[in-house]
């Protein structure tokens, strides 16, 4: 006990002037192992209580929503009650009713399906097509270095600007037209302002054109290969210093001719005709990539815009889509207004229905009173001269019934007596 007690009054820490001993800690921290052990029993009662309290309010409103149910169904009762006996009346016209309206509801879900599976079958085919695309975009991604040693004999080809805007453009139009249906686009057309890009592409839901630019400066970039191989880091500055500061001025014209409030979108494209050109802008000239995006000109090269050009194909697609889909939505709207018509038809027929059966009641009072009258003139006893006792027994009886004549009606006098 001696021991025990003296290895908790040794020392463990000194603070200032404090010791602090192991009994001293063993104590506060089975203090603090207490003070925890209080807090999760409390979280646990409270998420306890929380549970319950959620399981009340979910049974409440099980409750409520039984109730609801019921009354629902005690009115579908109801509403079954009085249409079977509309029904038991008019059984052959329902039937005929509900044949021709089952015929086209049959004939709408055949054209609906064929329509949907067509356009499923569509979005396959045009997903397969986009699949097949990127595929290829990869294989030429892969053929890049090599595209690059034939960049000495595309030089000879965009020697002087016609050729080289020649080429831009053809290139860039055959991207277009391979991509898009005829009529989604237009090549050289004149905008409000009076510029001409080189192509606008349409897009849906009359929204505004995206203008696609081809004119790329390349006299520029010859100078930045000419300076690579002149000795000296002097001139290829410069160079780039031309470049750079020609393409500015080149994304600037395009910002303020380009980009109309309303008839175009806020990005234009700027059409690169080299994927290596396009790797060494991004790589070397990433300001001008940054001033490109503030005026909201996007640099794309060839397998850029060709998807790009995907997009947009399947942006028109799925809005050839959605109009079908209108199409759809207005069929159905059609025939729920046959059913409304429908439906009223049936709630007049109801109401010529109680109509004739308040006729029949005003025609049973109308006999009864008739009946009556028969009975006090009866009850007067004329005689007949001359006539004999069972010919009047015939007479009588024959003035105590009446028939009407289409035979749906047959009143007959009783007598009190034979009563």
């Amino acid at each position: 006990m001696n021991e025990l007690s003296s290895i908790l009054s040794a020392p463990v820490a000194q603070l200032g002037a404090s010791t602090v001993t192991l009994g001293q800690l063993l104590a506060a921290a089975a203090t603090l192992f207490l003070v925890l052990l209080v807090a999760l029993i409390a979280a646990l009662w409270r998420a306890a209580n929380a549970r319950a309290a959620a399981a009340a309010e979910a049974a409440d409103h099980a409750r409520d929503a039984e109730a609801r149910m019921a009354g629902i169904l005690q009115a579908q009762a109801e509403m079954q009650g009085r249409l079977g006996a509309v029904a038991e009346v008019f059984g052959a016209r329902q039937a005929e009713l509900t044949q021709s309206i089952g015929q086209r509801l049959d004939a709408m879900t055949g054209r609906i399906g064929q329509t949907m599976t067509e356009q499923t079958k569509s979005t396959h085919e045009s997903l397969a097509k986009l699949q097949e695309r990127l595929a290829v975009i990869d294989t030429a991604q892969g053929n890049i270095q090599s595209l690059a040693g034939q960049v000495v004999q595309l030089q000879a080809i965009l020697s002087n600007k016609q050729t080289r805007g020649a080429f831009g453009q053809s290139r860039m139009e055959a991207i277009v037209a391979d991509g898009l249906p005829h009529g989604a686009y237009e090549f050289q057309a004149t905008l409000s302002n009076g510029n001409r890009p080189d192509c606008v592409v349409k897009m849906p839901n009359g929204a505004p054109s995206l203008v696609i630019d081809a004119k790329f400066p390349l006299e520029a970039w010859n100078a930045i290969r000419a300076a690579a191989d002149i000795e000296g880091s002097e001139a290829q500055k410069y160079a780039a210093q031309a470049f750079r500061r020609d393409l500015e001025v080149h994304i600037k014209a395009i910002s303020e001719k380009y980009l109309i409030n309303g008839e175009t979108q806020d990005t234009a494209f700027l059409f690169v005709p080299s994927e290596s050109i396009f790797a060494e802008i991004h790589e070397n000239f990433e300001s001008i990539v940054h001033r490109a995006h503030k005026a909201r000109i996007v640099i794309v090269s060839p397998s850029l815009l060709m998807l790009s050009i995907q997009v947009i194909q399947a942006i028109l697609k799925d809005a050839s889509m959605r109009e079908q889909a209108h199409l759809i939505q207005g069929e159905v709207i059609r025939l729920m207004e046959d059913v409304s018509r429908l439906d009223d038809r049936v709630r007049k027929l109801q109401t010529h229905f109680g109509q004739a059966s308040k006729d029949i009641d005003d025609i049973l009072v109308s006999s009864s009173k008739v009946t009556k009258r028969g009975q006090k003139i009866e009850a007067l006893e004329f005689g007949t001269p001359g006539a004999e006792p069972a010919e009047i027994v015939a007479a009588q009886a024959q003035a105590r019934s009446a028939d009407s004549r289409t035979g749906q009606l047959r009143l007959r006098v009783v007598d009190e007596a034979d009563a």
